[in-house]
């Protein structure tokens, strides 16, 4: 099927740039011996989705994404909800000097790689997971 919508307050991604990224985002699943099924990127405000934490994850911590694995056991494919805070990722772009369309892409290709089975709770874990995104954000610059 190989569908990715973007959806939400998307409106800043304009068609060239949502091409651009459904293209990033087979090659990064492609990489990993995974194709796409159905993924649904959701844009929110920071409020919008501290209520998702809260309810889905009893969190009560503002967050720039949370990833929702909707991939049947044994299934040959991803499929998966991605929220992602706008806000967040503005002020991360900031507070990491980094330009917004390049955190923009890290926090996306950041969605897809917990769906591909990467982990970030652990230390160890968090070196690997900022490693790909290094990776993914090469991809991104060469697409």
């Amino acid at each position: 099927m190989n569908i990715i919508h973007f959806s939400g307050r998307h409106r800043f991604l304009d068609s060239n740039t949502r091409k651009k990224i459904r293209l990033l985002l087979k090659t990064i699943a492609k990489t990993k011996g995974q194709k796409i099924i159905h993924l649904n990127y959701v844009f929110l405000r920071d409020d919008e989705l501290l209520e998702i934490n809260i309810e889905h994850l009893n969190h009560n911590t503002y967050t720039d994404i949370i990833t929702f694995d909707l991939s049947d056991a044994g299934s040959n494919g991803i499929e998966g909800e991605i929220y992602i805070s706008k806000d967040r990722v503005k002020e991360n772009s900031v507070l990491h000097n980094s330009n917004e369309t390049h955190e923009m892409i890290r926090v996306i290709s950041h969605g897809l790689l917990h769906l591909l089975g990467y982990k970030d709770k652990k230390p160890s874990d968090a070196i690997v997971m900022r490693t790909e995104e290094e990776v993914c954000l090469s991809l991104w610059d060469n697409i």
